[in-house]
């Protein structure tokens, strides 16, 4: 194997296509790939890139891939469909996985093989994306400076523009409602379980509670067993979060779903490169201990969608380079907390300690 030998499938996608751009930009030679034949080719022949088209299905392909590759990253939502095929092919061929997962099925069963990843000599990181590095990280950091924390909140805010897969796994999911992470466990909840406002720099914003991937990932990262993750909206998604409780078998139906989804491929085209440059993503987080000490911590970053392309690709070349321990990693775990402060233009900061109704 070749140390700089690595594949991206679902290149052609919003985010696949930025983070195979940005590693042609570094001097890089990843393999592209993906499903369909016609929009692989035309990506690597514009970036003058190797390339494979197949579907994930399709092992024999799969397995000669990743025979003589080092690193898979599964760019290719949603990751309910792509991430198993994937990293049972990782595991049977000693390749390393990657992928920008948000979703909290594919986090558990990626820790599910925590033993097998460790028998095959590989790591699997799933989540290294804005999806969950940032918040991975931050839940991490201050866990540090508060150890016997009980109580984890995370939340964020961004421009507000999805990429069309992004959406599409939000459509798919719409009606499952929310997850938090209590006494150690999952628990679902309903849609919009909790808000509370949340000040994202410009001032208190409301936000509502979400199943985001932290609620699986920062128990993995920091034992922390309560977890909640908001994200900031305005009141009338709120509305429409709680309405959405008494309609989930609508939601769900293959009509209302088909429909859905046209009309994602149909208008989700993803944030233009001039909002991912001229924008931030916010990041908060706090920590709570049995005794009601309570402590904050904020990142400003990039915005998501050019984060996570920055974030995968230096996880990619971490690997490569010196692969952490194998196993089941989320991001702080394989790369440390710090690991965000790696990225120009994120800025951190710890907020005074508190005590709860002082």
């Amino acid at each position: 194997m070749h140390a700089s030998t690595f594949i991206i499938y679902g290149a052609y996608g919003f985010t696949g296509q930025l983070v195979a751009e940005l590693a042609v930009s570094k001097g890089l030679q990843p393999i592209l790939a993906g499903r369909d034949e016609a929009k692989t080719k035309a990506l690597a022949e514009k970036l003058n890139l190797p390339w494979e088209a197949f579907s994930l299905d399709d092992s024999n392909t799969l397995n000669r891939l990743l025979k003589s590759a080092d690193v898979l990253l599964n760019c290719a939502g949603p990751y309910s469909a792509t991430a198993k095929p994937a990293m049972i092919g990782c595991l049977k061929n000693n390749c390393h996985y990657i992928d920008i997962t948000g979703e909290m099925e594919v986090f558990e069963y990626a820790a599910s093989l925590n033993a097998a990843a460790q028998e095959a000599g590989i790591v699997i990181i799933p989540g290294c994306g804005f999806d969950v590095v940032p918040t991975d990280c931050l839940a991490t950091f201050l866990h540090a400076h508060m150890p016997d924390a009980t109580h984890l909140e995370l939340a964020f805010k961004g421009a507000g523009s999805l990429s069309r897969g992004t959406a599409l796994t939000v459509v798919e999911n719409i009606h499952k409602g929310g997850m938090i992470r209590e006494n150690g466990e999952l628990k679902a909840v309903p849609t919009a379980w909790k808000t509370r406002k949340i000040d994202y720099g410009k001032g208190p914003r409301i936000s509502m509670s979400i199943p985001w991937g932290d609620v699986s990932t920062a128990y993995y990262s920091t034992g922390i067993p309560n977890i909640i993750v908001y994200t900031g909206v305005a009141p009338k998604a709120i509305r429409f979060a709680k309405l959405s409780r008494y309609i989930t078998g609508i939601l769900k139906s293959n009509w209302v779903q088909k429909k859905l989804q046209e009309y994602v491929r149909k208008n989700i085209k993803g944030p233009t490169e001039e909002l991912r440059e001229k924008t931030q993503s916010f990041v908060w987080g706090e920590v709570r201990n049995a005794g009601g000490k309570i402590l904050h911590a904020s990142l400003t970053t990039p915005e998501a969608y050019k984060l996570t392309a920055i974030t995968a690709l230096m996880a990619t070349e971490k690997v490569l380079k010196n692969a952490p321990e194998a196993g089941f990693k989320t991001p702080s775990l394989a790369f440390g907390p710090d690991f965000i402060l790696e990225v120009e233009g994120v800025s951190r900061h710890l907020h005074k300690e508190l005590i709860e109704n002082e």
